[in-house]
């Protein structure tokens, strides 16, 4: 199954979060689902503030076209990346973790 499903508004992708983490950083892909540490607390949306500015740095999108479609207060969550095809996606996420 792939990391990226296409969506009619771009692209959707599991992403799993580890809050806390010593620092914010693409930490890999298991079972096609995004693992993300992040340095920031879960408190008061910062955590979630703080994945989508750390998409948006690695998939070159604007902040505005990232979105926390569920899991807003979950260690799981779905996102969507409007205006993007998952093979650029998928390409840039590689170049990014190699």
């Amino acid at each position: 199954m792939p990391l990226f499903h296409p969506i009619k508004a771009g692209v959707s992708v599991t992403v799993r979060v580890t809050p806390r983490a010593g620092k914010t950083a693409i930490a890999g892909v298991r079972d096609d689902v995004l693992l993300v540490k992040l340095a920031a607390a879960p408190v008061d949306g910062a955590a979630n503030d703080a994945l989508i500015a750390l998409l948006a740095d690695t998939f070159d999108l604007p902040k505005r076209n990232i979105a926390i479609a569920s899991g807003d207060r979950s260690r799981t969550k779905r996102v969507t990346l409007g205006g993007a095809s998952a093979t650029v996606l998928d390409e840039r996420l590689r170049n990014r973790t190699t």
